[in-house]
C-alpha cells in the first residue's frame, strides 16, 4: 500500500498540486498538514500517516522538503522506516527506497547528513572557545546575582532569618540556595547560620 503525506507551511497556500501529483502515484490514503513548518517533525498528519503504514507499505511525498527541512532528521526519519520494512518515495526527486538507486541516493544522504552534523558540533566548539577566550559565560544565565546571594547570605547571618523562609523568597529550595552560596561566594567570610528551627545545621557558605 502507497500512503501519501502531504504539507505547506502557511495558511494561504494550496495542498492541490501535491494532492493530484500522489493520487496519480496511486496513494491509498493521503495524510495532510496545513500551515505547519517542516522544521517540527511533530505534526498531527504526518504521525497519522506514519501510524498507518505497515510492513512493505510505502510513504510517498511529492517533494522531499514536504517531509521535512533538516536533513539530518529527515535521514533519521527515513532510516527509522527501513527498519520497520517501510519503504520512502520522493516524486520531485526520483528517491524511491524500494530500488538499489533510490537506496543509494539515501545512502549519499545519510553521508551528508553525517558531514552537516561534524560541521555544526566543530562549529559549536569553536564558538564556545572563542566565547571562553574573551571571558564570555557559557550556559544558562544564573538564577541569582552575586549581590543577591550575598545579601541572602547577610539576612541569614546578621539579620536573623531563618533560611527556609529566604530560600522560599528566591524560588529556592534551601538546599539549592545552601549550594550556590558556597560555590559562587568567597571564602573569606564567617560560617553562616541556617537558623532554621527544623534543622538547626550549619551552612559553611561564604561570602566575598
Amino acid at each position: 500500500m502507497k500512503i501519501g503525506y502531504a504539507r505547506v507551511s502557511t495558511e494561504d497556500q494550496r495542498l492541490d498540486l501535491q494532492i493530484e501529483a500522489l493520487k496519480r502515484n496511486g496513494c491509498d490514503n493521503i495524510f495532510s498538514d496545513h500551515g505547519v513548518s517542516g522544521g517540527n517533525f511533530e505534526r498531527p498528519g504526518l504521525e497519522q500517516a506514519l501510524d498507518q503504514l505497515e510492513t512493505n507499505d510505502t510513504l510517498v511525498v511529492w517533494k522531499l522538503d514536504r517531509l521535512g527541512r533538516s536533513l539530518i532528521r529527515l535521514v533519521q526519519l527515513i532510516d527509522e522506516l527501513g527498519k520497520r520494512k517501510v519503504h520512502f518515495q520522493s516524486l520531485s526527486e526520483n528517491i524511491d527506497t524500494s530500488s538499489p538507486g533510490g537506496r543509494l541516493v539515501f545512502h549519499m544522504m545519510a553521508a551528508l547528513a553525517e558531514f552537516e552534523r561534524s560541521l555544526i558540533s566543530e562549529r559549536t566548539r569553536a564558538g564556545m572557545a572563542a566565547a571562553r577566550r574573551v571571558g564570555q559565560h557559557l550556559g544558562r544565565k544564573p538564577i541569582l546575582s552575586d549581590d543577591e546571594l550575598r545579601e541572602a547570605a547577610d539576612q541569614v547571618t546578621h539579620q536573623g532569618a531563618v533560611l527556609n523562609e529566604v530560600a522560599k523568597r528566591l524560588g529556592l529550595a534551601p538546599r539549592s540556595l545552601r549550594r550556590m552560596i558556597q560555590a559562587r561566594l568567597g571564602r573569606n567570610q564567617p560560617k553562616l547560620c541556617g537558623q532554621n528551627p527544623a534543622n538547626d545545621r550549619l551552612l559553611e557558605a561564604r561570602r566575598s
